[in-house]
Protein backbone atom coordinates (compact mmCIF):
# COMPACT_ATOMS: atom_id res chain seq x y z
CA UNK A 1 0.00 0.00 0.00
CA UNK A 2 1.59 3.53 -0.98
CA UNK A 3 2.03 6.09 1.72
CA UNK A 4 0.71 9.60 1.60
CA UNK A 5 2.11 12.58 3.63
CA UNK A 6 -0.86 14.74 4.16
CA UNK A 7 -1.18 17.47 6.64
CA UNK A 8 2.33 16.68 7.92
CA UNK A 9 1.89 13.30 8.38
CA UNK A 10 3.20 10.14 6.78
CA UNK A 11 -0.11 7.57 6.88
CA UNK A 12 -0.82 4.82 4.30
CA UNK A 13 -2.50 6.64 1.43
CA UNK A 14 -6.65 5.78 1.88
CA UNK A 15 -6.84 6.06 -2.29
CA UNK A 16 -7.59 3.83 -4.59
CA UNK A 17 -7.61 4.83 -7.97
CA UNK A 18 -10.15 3.92 -10.33
CA UNK A 19 -9.78 2.94 -13.79
CA UNK A 20 -12.81 3.30 -16.74
CA UNK A 21 -15.15 0.59 -15.72
CA UNK A 22 -14.50 -0.09 -11.76
CA UNK A 23 -17.64 0.83 -9.66
CA UNK A 24 -16.98 3.87 -7.34
CA UNK A 25 -16.60 2.59 -3.42
CA UNK A 26 -18.07 4.67 -0.72
CA UNK A 27 -15.34 6.96 -0.49
CA UNK A 28 -11.19 7.52 -1.05
CA UNK A 29 -11.30 7.33 -4.88
CA UNK A 30 -9.34 8.65 -7.47
CA UNK A 31 -11.09 8.60 -10.94
CA UNK A 32 -9.47 9.70 -14.13
CA UNK A 33 -10.09 13.13 -15.81
CA UNK A 34 -11.80 11.50 -18.68
CA UNK A 35 -14.17 9.57 -16.29
CA UNK A 36 -15.39 12.25 -14.58
CA UNK A 37 -15.92 14.81 -17.72
CA UNK A 38 -17.93 11.78 -19.29
CA UNK A 39 -19.91 11.28 -15.68
CA UNK A 40 -20.09 13.98 -13.33
CA UNK A 41 -19.78 10.98 -10.84
CA UNK A 42 -19.86 12.91 -7.74
CA UNK A 43 -19.42 10.31 -3.77
CA UNK A 44 -22.51 10.65 -1.84
CA UNK A 45 -22.62 11.97 1.18
CA UNK A 46 -19.82 14.30 0.15
CA UNK A 47 -17.39 11.34 0.69
CA UNK A 48 -13.76 11.43 -0.74
CA UNK A 49 -13.14 11.62 -3.86
CA UNK A 50 -11.28 13.09 -6.48
CA UNK A 51 -9.70 13.37 -10.07
CA UNK A 52 -6.40 12.56 -11.52
CA UNK A 53 -4.77 14.28 -14.48
CA UNK A 54 -2.18 14.20 -16.30
CA UNK A 55 0.70 17.16 -16.48
CA UNK A 56 0.02 16.88 -20.42
CA UNK A 57 -4.03 17.09 -20.16
CA UNK A 58 -5.62 20.81 -20.81
CA UNK A 59 -6.87 22.36 -17.79
CA UNK A 60 -9.53 24.14 -19.42
CA UNK A 61 -11.66 21.31 -19.05
CA UNK A 62 -11.69 21.49 -15.41
CA UNK A 63 -12.27 25.38 -14.91
CA UNK A 64 -15.64 25.92 -14.98
CA UNK A 65 -15.95 22.87 -12.75
CA UNK A 66 -13.29 23.03 -10.02
CA UNK A 67 -15.31 24.07 -6.99
CA UNK A 68 -17.05 20.30 -7.22
CA UNK A 69 -13.54 19.23 -6.67
CA UNK A 70 -12.51 18.25 -3.29
CA UNK A 71 -8.83 16.85 -4.88
CA UNK A 72 -6.77 16.69 -7.72
CA UNK A 73 -4.37 14.28 -7.74
CA UNK A 74 -1.31 14.78 -10.71
CA UNK A 75 0.64 12.00 -11.92
CA UNK A 76 4.51 12.05 -12.39
CA UNK A 77 4.78 9.49 -14.85
CA UNK A 78 8.59 9.26 -14.91
CA UNK A 79 11.29 11.70 -12.76
CA UNK A 80 11.92 13.89 -16.10
CA UNK A 81 8.76 15.19 -16.54
CA UNK A 82 8.28 18.29 -14.95
CA UNK A 83 4.83 19.57 -15.87
CA UNK A 84 2.80 18.59 -12.66
CA UNK A 85 4.98 21.65 -11.30
CA UNK A 86 3.66 23.88 -14.07
CA UNK A 87 -0.05 21.97 -13.99
CA UNK A 88 -0.14 22.72 -10.27
CA UNK A 89 0.99 26.51 -10.39
CA UNK A 90 -1.73 26.93 -12.98
CA UNK A 91 -4.69 25.69 -10.92
CA UNK A 92 -3.50 27.47 -7.92
CA UNK A 93 -2.63 30.98 -9.58
CA UNK A 94 -4.42 31.04 -13.24
CA UNK A 95 -7.86 28.96 -12.06
CA UNK A 96 -7.95 29.67 -8.47
CA UNK A 97 -8.32 25.87 -6.97
CA UNK A 98 -8.37 26.06 -3.76
CA UNK A 99 -8.78 22.17 -2.86
CA UNK A 100 -6.30 19.75 -2.31
CA UNK A 101 -3.80 19.10 -4.82
CA UNK A 102 -1.63 15.67 -4.56
CA UNK A 103 1.53 14.86 -5.92
CA UNK A 104 1.48 10.79 -6.91
CA UNK A 105 4.01 8.63 -9.59
CA UNK A 106 7.41 9.21 -10.02
CA UNK A 107 8.54 11.83 -7.40
CA UNK A 108 11.27 11.39 -5.19
CA UNK A 109 12.37 12.86 -1.47
CA UNK A 110 14.31 16.01 -2.88
CA UNK A 111 11.66 17.04 -4.82
CA UNK A 112 8.86 17.46 -2.35
CA UNK A 113 9.62 20.79 -1.02
CA UNK A 114 9.81 22.35 -4.08
CA UNK A 115 6.13 20.64 -5.10
CA UNK A 116 4.87 21.79 -1.78
CA UNK A 117 5.51 25.38 -3.21
CA UNK A 118 4.31 24.92 -6.27
CA UNK A 119 0.68 24.65 -4.55
CA UNK A 120 0.55 20.41 -3.58
CA UNK A 121 -0.75 19.71 -0.30
CA UNK A 122 -0.05 15.63 0.16
CA UNK A 123 2.23 13.48 -2.22
CA UNK A 124 1.62 10.01 -2.42
CA UNK A 125 5.23 8.11 -1.94
CA UNK A 126 6.47 4.67 -3.27
CA UNK A 127 6.24 1.69 -0.19
CA UNK A 128 10.02 2.04 0.34
CA UNK A 129 9.49 6.04 1.64
CA UNK A 130 10.63 6.43 5.31
CA UNK A 131 9.93 9.32 8.08
CA UNK A 132 13.10 11.09 6.26
CA UNK A 133 10.41 11.93 3.56
CA UNK A 134 8.16 13.90 6.02
CA UNK A 135 11.62 15.59 7.49
CA UNK A 136 12.14 16.95 4.09
CA UNK A 137 9.71 19.45 3.45
CA UNK A 138 11.92 21.26 6.09
CA UNK A 139 15.43 21.03 4.27
CA UNK A 140 15.44 24.72 3.15
CA UNK A 141 14.33 28.17 5.65
CA UNK A 142 14.54 30.40 3.14
CA UNK A 143 13.52 31.01 -0.62
CA UNK A 144 14.47 33.02 -3.34
CA UNK A 145 10.95 33.10 -5.15
CA UNK A 146 7.18 33.43 -4.46
CA UNK A 147 5.42 30.29 -4.09
CA UNK A 148 1.97 29.63 -4.95
CA UNK A 149 0.84 28.79 -0.86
Amino acid sequence: MPKLISQQQLIDSPWVVLDAEQPAPTSHYLLPLERWLANREVAADGAPFGVVIDGDQPLDALADSLAELPLIAINFPKFTDGRGFSTARLLRGRHGYRGELCARGDIFRDQLQFLSRCGFDSFELPDSADASWLESLGDFTQSYQAAAR
